[in-house]
């Protein structure tokens, strides 16, 4: 699984979201990725709540092709900030 997959997974799971992935560690790890995903779904949410919304999105994926994430969540209008 790339980053592209990765992007493309959540971003279809999550209804107007963007993702940005990187493998930050390493470029050759494909396991590992940092993600920043911005959604309107976050709004009035908790942190906790939007991190459980991305791992949902990545569904199986987690435990099969995607070793650890780093993620970042934000509300559009947090991110414009």
């Amino acid at each position: 699984m790339d980053e592209a997959a990765v992007a493309d997974l959540v971003e279809s799971e999550l209804p107007d979201a963007t993702a940005e992935v990187t493998t930050p560690r390493d470029p050759d790890d494909d396991k590992h990725y940092a993600l920043t995903v911005v959604s309107p779904a976050f709004e009035g949410k908790t942190l906790v709540d939007q991190h459980q919304l991305v791992h949902d999105a990545l569904g199986d994926h987690l435990t099969r092709d995607i070793h650890a994430i780093e993620l970042e969540t934000y509300t559009p209008a947090e991110y414009e900030d």
